[in-house]
């Protein structure tokens, strides 16, 4: 019954290019509620590039940049292909090996004697009894394997989340930097007049000249930024050729009015952090695997089967045929030794990786919460003062008080003032994308407050350079 049992399941074990897929995304959606598009195995990739050209051609957004990554991006796709690897391995522990067919033919040298024939059958009786614990082993491998590729997904997507923030905050900065090269410009134009007419010093004439050198210097600089964030969005995406001509359709989002109140994220993020999870299936499968070369550690070698043999003056014979090896010398002690050792490596690796997963959900948090207080303060504090001290600085300026260049530096200060909000206001979604991802999944949506007025991201919206 044992081996018409092995027989039948080793005969109707199949690959199957959906098995595995379907499972990451899955767990996919469950934890950032988007699909990998890789649901029934690897999609055509003719109807990939067709899509990505029409998402494209819309323009990006952050949700359609991951859409298009977790379908498109190279390394990722790369990843997907490892869980046909482990099926194929998880098959082949299912199946029986092979049966043994021998025959052996001799002649008598001797004039018209009959010549004599052997044959013999032989299956590895052992594998029988091994195939059902070797079979769980390699599905629980392949589970892990499916965890793991689920887990590099949900990576990829806090990947371009935070790229995409980034490039939005270029995109405003270098807005942001042409219009400080403006005024630089004017300014040092005046200063010419001025200087030509006597009226101010050499001094103030080279103060002016070398701030509008700087901005222009500073204008190069954020758009030597731009262009890489943008280049990082290409690599991500799996981007080239025409595809790389998109546009931003949507600018960096406002700071939310208030946080989620989210309590013991540490215990949380060991419960559903897919990696933890992959390390932990790791352990499990190496203690199996110990169990089972223990089980197996005196039998070396089982073959069961049936011999045939006919003498050249004898009776032809038929019986069973039994090979076994003898545990004289290597009881495996070695491979078992090695093993153990396997076992104990990935448990103090699992100890290390919730380690790690603990503190960067400590570090996520404690910067996610840094950074929204430094928005806020800009945003309730440093804004609202430089506003007072440019409408202050415009009245003195209308009284002749102070100089028109004391005034556009006050109006400088404002700009820079915005520009620290803004950066404050992309570090914020860089770190919340953070924490989501050290966590493994959604934090609860919360609403944005509305921008404060005269900030970086009011007024006209820049789509792209």
């Amino acid at each position: 019954m044992t081996f018409l049992a092995a027989l039948a399941s080793s005969g109707c074990v199949t690959v199957s290019k959906e098995r595995g897929h379907d499972q990451v995304a899955s767990l996919v959606e469950q934890r950032s509620g988007r699909k990998t598009q890789w649901e029934h195995g690897p999609p055509d990739d003719a109807r990939v590039a067709d899509w990505v050209r029409k998402i494209v051609s819309s323009g990006l957004t952050r949700e359609r940049a991951i859409a298009i990554a977790l379908v498109n991006n190279p390394d990722l796709q790369a990843t997907y292909e490892e869980l046909g690897v482990s099926q194929a391995e998880m098959v082949q522990a299912g199946l029986l090996r092979n049966p043994t067919f021998s025959a052996d033919l001799g002649f008598s040298i001797s004039p018209g004697s009959v010549a004599e024939v052997r044959f013999s059958l032989v299956q590895d009786f052992l594998d029988l009894f091994v195939l059902p614990l070797r079979k769980e082993i390699a599905r629980e491998q392949f589970e892990a394997d499916t965890v793991r590729v689920a887990h590099r997904a949900l990576d990829l997507s806090a990947e371009v989340e935070k790229a995409v923030a980034t490039m939005q905050a270029s995109v405003e900065l270098v807005a942001f930097r042409r219009t400080v090269v403006e005024g630089a410009h004017g300014a040092s134009e005046l200063s010419d007049r001025q200087f030509e007419a006597g009226n101010i010093s050499a001094l103030e004439h080279g103060t002016e000249r070398a701030s509008y050198e700087q901005a222009k210097l500073d204008l190069a600089r954020e758009e030597i930024e731009l262009l890489e964030s943008r280049e990082k969005i290409n690599r991500l995406l799996g981007l080239w050729g025409e595809t790389t001509s998109w546009e931003m359709k949507e600018t960096l989002r406002t700071l939310p009015t208030d946080e989620p109140k989210v309590d013991h994220l540490e215990s949380l993020a060991i419960r559903q952090r897919l990696d933890v999870d992959a390390v932990r299936r790791q352990t499990v499968l190496l203690a199996k695997a110990v169990d089972l070369a223990r089980t197996t550690r005196l039998v070396g070698r089982l073959e069961v089967g049936v011999d045939a043999h006919r003498d050249p003056d004898g009776p032809r014979v038929i019986g069973p045929n039994l090979v076994i090896d003898l545990p004289l010398f290597d009881r495996r002690q070695a491979y078992i030794a090695r093993l153990e050792a396997q076992r104990r490596e990935q448990e103090r690796r699992l100890s290390a990786v919730a380690i790690n997963t603990r503190s960067e959900v400590r570090l996520a948090q404690a910067r996610l919460v840094a950074v929204r207080q430094t928005a806020l303060h800009y945003g309730n504090t440093v804004l609202p003062l430089r506003r007072q001290l440019v409408e202050q600085a415009q009245l003195h300026y209308n009284g002749m008080f102070v100089s028109l260049f004391q005034l556009i530096a006050a109006k400088q200060a404002e700009v820079d003032a915005q520009r620290g909000y803004l950066e404050a206001l992309r570090d914020y979604w860089m770190a919340r994308a953070e924490l989501t991802r050290a966590v493994g999944g959604r934090l609860p949506e919360v609403r944005t407050s509305p921008a404060p007025k005269s900030s970086p991201i009011e007024g006209e919206h820049h789509h792209g350079p």
